[in-house]
Order: structure tokens, then C-alpha cells, then sequence
């Protein structure tokens, strides 16, 4: 889709066009040397902008060059097990990214031949593929002229244009993605869209801009009116992240771990954790524990014994890890659902797809059982007397006392 500067005057044109070419100038001297900037291959592409949607781009370089040197290929991809893909994905989070990426490949093997389509519309019809990474991978791997919008590009827009609003609402946004099409009379979309997204990420921060660096500040609204342009775009006030409180059992058999796998699809779909679940009000967290043992796998342990607790962050929960240490009873654990569920040597428990949360519990037991080239864990362990006693209450938004399923624990 081309831009709507015909519509607009000489003078308006020209800021335009002045403002293209200083952001292109700035982004050919400045721009950060990512391993996926060099690539040209589509598939290659796509795998980095899946990455880029829910990790930064910092944290994201060491998963995608990990990813694709065991993936080369949409066909190895597509053919690869899913254990495996997740697996390799592990630490990057957002499973359900890399349940899609493998879905769409064994779709594109079997349709195209492993090629990705080149229309925004036909790439939008793949699993995991939204708007913007089709408009992403549309403009940076087949060069069709067409913004890719996400936080930074709308961030961008918003203080060029001097715009107020909420850049969430429909008709914000087209006003915003109409700005930045404006551009594409005077450049190719991909190095448009790249340079929007370097400017917003390195520059044109959400709270303290680097005004002073910004190569095009002279075009930009806020910057001229504003004594401070991170006053835009308007941001409503962030949710307090609530904070779940729950209890996990190590169980100990021979050596052996007992580990059960998540259900394929859902939150953290097909990756293995311990047993385990959420604190009821009233409860202790080592009677918590014992029920979730006999609740998930029909055992007692002959003793439980607290080893610490463990703090994680997802994007809409933050959970606190009680975890225990238990010997199998008399009756031993089995599995009660249609997921695996088995004892796990030791040293193989490494090798198993973990959530990040379940690494830091096994980083608590014994951090030789993790592989030396897994990441450490960002989040410090937290240690309180075993006999905390969690205040009773409502622990999700609006005081909602979540339905059993979704206690469940999710690590």
C-alpha cells in the first residue's frame, strides 16, 4: 500500500522526504550489527521476527543463532520433533512462539515446498503469524511496500505528528500507520522499517528519549512543543501484576526425578515440571504440597522437607515457588492424566524441555544437573522460615478466585 504524500503540499512533502533521508542517513552510519541484519533468506527472517515480538533484542541474538544453526531450513524445521524445538527454544519463553514456527513449517513443507509465501495476506494465514510480523517479513524478505507496525514504530509516529491519544484505539493507529507510509515514496520499506524500529529502540526511548541524538528531532512534534516528548504517546496506567503463591514437590525415588508434561497446547504447552499447585487460603505451603502430590500423581511422600523458594515473573503473573523435597511412601506416583509422567534420572533431567521456572528449581537442587550452556537464572532465589504461613486471600485481579484449572501450577 502506498503512501498518501500526494495529498499533501510541497512544503509537507518535503518534510517528509528531508525526514526519510536523515532517518536512513542515521540508520546506515549507527545501526546495530544484529545476525539476522545480514540475512536475506525469508525463512531466516521470519525466525527472527518471532523472536523480536516477546524477547529483546539483546537477550534474542544468542536463541536465534542457536535455533537456526540446528534449523537451517524450513524443512529441517518441519521435520524436526517438537520435543526437540522446544527444547531448543528453552529460555526464550513464549512457548507458544515456537509451537507455531513449528506448525507453520511442516505446513509450508507440505503445501509449498518450503517456501513462505510473499503476500501480507497469505503470511497472515500461517500459525503464530500476525500483522505485523507479516508486514515484517513481507517488506524485509520480498521488499513489498508495506509499514510493519509495533511498540516503537507507534511510539515514533505518535511524537512526530504530536499525537495524544491512546495509539491502542483503530483510529489512531491508522492515522499513525498513514504518517509512516508517507515514507514509502521516498524509501524501500524494509530499511524504513528497520530504521523506525532502531530509532524507537536506541533513540526514541519510552521514558527518557535521547532527543539530542535523534537525527529527524527537528521534524518532530514533541520534540519542538513539548518540554518533554516522553509525555507521548499517552500510556494508561500499567496493572499491578498479581502474585500467585504455590507449592512444589521434588519427589526422590533411586535417583530418579518424578517429572510430568504439560498438556501440547495452552500456557507452557508441552513442557515437563514437577508436581505441584497453587496455595489455598489457610493452607501451609507443605500441606499444599502434600495435597498437590496426591491430587496430581496419587502419592504421599514419606517426609517433606522445604529446600527454598523461588521468585518468577511472567508478563501477566509473577509466581512464588515453595519447594520441597519428598522421598516416595508406600504408594508410589503414576500418572493419573493423558500426559507422560515418569521418573527422570538425574542426569538426564537437563535434557527434558523445562520452563524457566522449573530450571531455577532444579538450579536450587543441584545446579550440575543442568547443562553448563544453559543460561543462569536472571531471578534470585528467595529463602523465608518454613513456617510462613501465606495470607489468606484473593491473589488474582478483582478478587476472583481463579477456577481449579487455572490454579494449576504453571511453571
Amino acid at each position: 500500500m502506498r503512501s498518501s504524500s500526494a495529498r499533501l503540499d510541497q512544503p509537507a512533502r518535503l518534510v517528509v522526504r528531508r525526514r526519510t533521508e536523515a532517518l536512513l542517513r542515521w540508520y546506515a552510519s549507527y545501526r546495530r550489527a544484529w545476525p539476522w541484519r545480514s540475512e536475506s533468506d525469508p525463512y531466516r527472517i521470519w525466525v527472527s521476527e518471532v523472536l523480536l515480538q516477546q524477547t529483546r533484542v539483546g537477550q534474542a541474538a544468542p536463541f536465534y543463532e542457536r535455533f537456526v544453526r540446528a534449523f537451517p531450513t524450513v524443512e529441517a524445521l518441519a521435520r524436526a520433533p517438537r520435543r526437540r524445538v522446544l527444547k531448543l527454544w528453552q529460555g526464550a519463553g513464549y512457548y507458544a512462539r515456537a509451537r507455531h514456527l513449528h506448525a507453520a513449517a511442516r505446513r509450508l513443507l507440505r503445501e509449498r515446498a518450503g517456501a513462505l509465501p510473499t503476500t501480507v495476506e497469505e503470511l497472515e494465514a500461517l500459525p503464530g503469524v500476525g500483522p505485523y510480523i507479516a508486514r515484517a517479513i513481507a517488506s524485509l524478505a520480498f521488499g513489498v511496500p508495506v509499514i510493519a507496525l509495533e511498540a516503537n514504530g507507534l511510539r515514533v509516529a505518535a511524537r512526530w505528528v504530536g499525537e495524544r491519544r491512546d495509539p491502542r484505539r483503530p483510529a489512531v493507529r491508522r492515522r499513525l500507520v498513514a504518517e509512516l507510509e508517507r515514507g514509502l515514496d521516498y524509501a524501500p520499506a524494509g530499511p524504513l522499517n528497520e530504521a523506525i524500529m532502531e530509532l524507537g529502540e536506541t533513540v526514541c526511548l519510552a521514558r527518557r528519549p535521547r532527543c539530542t541524538a535523534c537525527p529527524v528531532r527537528r521534524f518532530c512534534t514533541a520534540y519542538r512543543t513539548l518540554p518533554s516528548p516522553d509525555a507521548l504517546p499517552h500510556r494508561p496506567s500499567a496493572r499491578r501484576r498479581p502474585l500467585v503463591r504455590a507449592a512444589v514437590v521434588v519427589l526422590e525415588d533411586r535417583g530418579r526425578l518424578w517429572l510430568q508434561r504439560r498438556p501440547p497446547t495452552g500456557f507452557l504447552g508441552g513442557l515437563w515440571e514437577f508436581p505441584g499447585g497453587q496455595i489455598r487460603p489457610g493452607e501451609t505451603p507443605e500441606q499444599a504440597a502434600a495435597r498437590e502430590l496426591f491430587e496430581e500423581t496419587g502419592a504421599r511422600a514419606r517426609s517433606l522437607r522445604w529446600i527454598g523458594t523461588v521468585r518468577h515473573d511472567y508478563s501477566h503473573r509473577s509466581v512464588e515457588l515453595w519447594v520441597y523435597r519428598g522421598r516416595v511412601g508406600r504408594a508410589a506416583p503414576r500418572r493419573l492424566g493423558r500426559e507422560p509422567a515418569r521418573w527422570v534420572p538425574r542426569r538426564a533431567v537437563g535434557r527434558l524441555e523445562l520452563p524457566k521456572a522449573t530450571e531455577k528449581i532444579v538450579r536450587l537442587l543441584d545446579p550440575a544437573l543442568l547443562s553448563p550452556a544453559d543460561p543462569p537464572s536472571v531471578s534470585p532465589y528467595r529463602r523465608r522460615p518454613p513456617n510462613f504461613r501465606p495470607t489468606a486471600g484473593p491473589t488474582t485481579p478483582r478478587g476472583r478466585i481463579p477456577h481449579r484449572e487455572e490454579a494449576k501450577l504453571t511453571i
